[in-house]
This record gives C-alpha cells, sequence and structure tokens, in this order.
C-alpha cells in the first residue's frame, strides 16, 4: 500500500495524519447521513456517545466534540486556566511546539511554563519543586498541569508517574489535563483500562483524539467532574467547534469506541512500530533515540542516510524534537511489506 502519487513523496511513515478513515468510521458516517436529524448535538448519534464513553470510561463524564486535536487541547485549557493562570507542560509537548499560540489564545493569556526531561515525560519530583507563585499578585499563578499520552517521544507514561503528577498537581491545587492525541496507543502499550489510565489516576480533562487512529476528524473533550464543566458551553460555541451536524463527527466517535475498533486499531499501530523499530536499530548506523513504546519510532540517522531515502522517495520527517531526531510513525493500517520495503531500502544503502 503506496501512497506516491505522481511527484509527491512516499508519505508512509511521517505521520499517522497521512492515513485513510478505517471502515467503521466510514460506515458510520455514511449511516448518519440518512434522512434528517436534530442539530448542535441534539441528535441521536451525539446522545449516543455520551452514554458510550461514560461506559467505556466506567463514570458518568461531559463530552464536547471538536474537529482538531488543537482545538480540544486549547478548549480544554481554556476551562482550566484563568487569563493569570500558569500551565506547566514539557517543552516537547505540542501545546508548547505545535499549536500556534492557541492554548494562549483561547485562554485568554495564561502562561505556559515548559519543564525538561531526558524523556519527554514530566517528573512528578521536578514539578512539586518548581511550583511556585500561589498568591502572589506579581506571578502567573500554578493552575494546570498537562501531560500527553503517549508522549511526543512515542513514550508512555506509567500510571504510578500519572498518579504522582496529578498528586503533585491537586496538592497545588491545579488541574490534570491529559493530551491523548494518541490515547489508544497509549492505553494498549499500558494493558490497563481508559479508566484507570485517567481519573482513577488522577485526570481531571482528557482530550481524546481519534483522528491519527482511524476517524477521519473527531476528537473529543472529557470532563471527569461535571461540576468543572461551567460555563464551557459558551466557549465550545465560540470557538467555532458547536458545529451544526454535529451527528457526522459523534457518529465517528461511536463506532470508533464501540466493538473495540479504537484497540484493535492501536494494538496494530503499536506492532508495526516494534518491528520497524527493530529493524532499524538492526542497522549499526543508526540509534534510536527513544525506547518505541507506542507507534512512534524516534531514531538518529546520519545526514547521507536522511538524503538516500528522501531522494528514495521517502518524506523524512525532520521536523519533530527540534531536529534532533528523526520520527517514524505506524499506524492502523500500515502494511508489514512497506516496513520490508524501507528496510530493504536502507539495506541496499548498506549492502
Amino acid at each position: 500500500m503506496t501512497f506516491i502519487l505522481g511527484e509527491r513523496m512516499n508519505a508512509l511513515f511521517a505521520s499517522d495524519n497521512v492515513t485513510s478513515a478505517c471502515p467503521e468510521v466510514m460506515d458510520a458516517v455514511i449511516e448518519a447521513n440518512s434522512g434528517i436529524s436534530e442539530s448542535y448535538g441534539d441528535d441521536e448519534w451525539s446522545s449516543r456517545l455520551k452514554e458510550k464513553l461514560s461506559e467505556v470510561f466506567e463514570t458518568n463524564v461531559e463530552v464536547f466534540l471538536t474537529v482538531s486535536g488543537t482545538a480540544s487541547n486549547a478548549l480544554a485549557l481554556s476551562a482550566l486556566a484563568p487569563v493569570y493562570g500558569k500551565i506547566y507542560c514539557h517543552e516537547l509537548s505540542h501545546i508548547n511546539t505545535d499549536e500556534c499560540g492557541a492554548p494562549e489564545l483561547f485562554t485568554g493569556g495564561a502562561k505556559l511554563n515548559p519543564m525538561r526531561s531526558s524523556n519527554g515525560r514530566i517528573n512528578a519530583k521536578e514539578l512539586d519543586e518548581i511550583v511556585r507563585g500561589s498568591g502572589n499578585v506579581h506571578v502567573t499563578q500554578p493552575s494546570v498541569v498537562s501531560i500527553t499520552q503517549s508522549c511526543e517521544t512515542g513514550t508512555v507514561y506509567q500510571l504510578d508517574e500519572i498518579q504522582e503528577i496529578s498528586k503533585i498537581a491537586h496538592k497545588h491545587k491545579m488541574s490534570v489535563h491529559m493530551d491523548g492525541a494518541r490515547f489508544a496507543n497509549g492505553l494498549v502499550s499500558l494493558g490497563v483500562s481508559p479508566a484507570e489510565m485517567t481519573w482513577k489516576s488522577g485526570v481531571d480533562v482528557l482530550t481524546l483524539g481519534g483522528t491519527k487512529n482511524g476517524c477521519l476528524a473527531a476528537e473529543a473533550i472529557i470532563f471527569f467532574k461535571p461540576e468543572m464543566v461551567g460555563n464551557f458551553p459558551f466557549l465550545h460555541k465560540r470557538s467555532g467547534q458547536l458545529l451544526s451536524k454535529m451527528r457526522f463527527i459523534s457518529s465517528q466517535l461511536n463506532a470508533y469506541v464501540s466493538n473495540d475498533v479504537w484497540i484493535r486499531n492501536a494494538i496494530h499501530a503499536n506492532a508495526m512500530a516494534k518491528i520497524l523499530s527493530k529493524g532499524l536499530n538492526a542497522f549499526s548506523n543508526i540509534n534510536l533515540a527513544y525506547p518505541t513504546e507506542s507507534n512512534e519510532v524516534f531514531v538518529h540517522l546520519p545526514r547521507d542516510v536522511i538524503d538516500y531515502l528522501n531522494n528514495a522517495g521517502y518524506d523524512i520527517n525532520e521536523e519533530e524534537l527540534d531536529g534532533k531526531a528523526v520520527r517514524f510513525v505506524t499506524s492502523w493500517n500500515t502494511d508489514l511489506n512497506d516496513i520490508n520495503n524501507l528496510l530493504d531500502k536502507l539495506s541496499q544503502k548498506y549492502g
């Protein structure tokens, strides 16, 4: 399965955003397209989705839908951080590096406080040490801790890490936000339940991603504490994310979280990443930058190898992690033959 069209580069491993939607999602959209329905989320698909997600997460949740991860993250943070607030995040987090200032815009000026670590994950002890300024009128007020699961480095927070971060955050009267753009990949990596990886570990709000794992364009902001919703419906509407034909978003997510579709898709993506990671690491001059724990593989590639692969038609992603590593991403429909073709191409280089 190759995606070369004319002179376009082969984007197979550039991102999981390049993939198509899975059949179950497409079928659900087609079904939702029959007849007429209530608008602005008052439709039966949206009602069923709230019930389904409450079942999946083993608690009553409040759900608001968007069509992008950037919108979800920025909106969620706007509900948690005041305009004078401070949001602690990892320096490589997408809210800090890849969302064009949307969190700052949507919150009305809250400050991101990026933290550094060697593995792409916030360290709870270091978080506890740097949180300061509460009540001091001269500084932004500690408001939110945002973590990404799975992380931007392809690694995964263990449950005890999430729990410890949440404990520290709540001790300082901060909320915990989880960016779940690749939530399912982290979930199957740990082999735990959605509840265990979120509210049972102290997460207050989750932005659940579906687009990277088989949906067309479907994301959800999930509040685990209904009392935190407040005026969020107005923020949702003002942002332009309260779609008139919301059933086309909710139908996607209904199909996505039903019959273990999201789990099956993520299991395949993660398995393909493991195979690719092992194959790349077998070459003497290619080294893993991080352990492969989800569906992203980060490696250090020599410059001549990058040029070789680009000349061979591959679109090598050098933009992640400030150019410190090259990223390969597998997805729900990655074909093993495509991995073997890439590894064979590298073998020809070194043969």
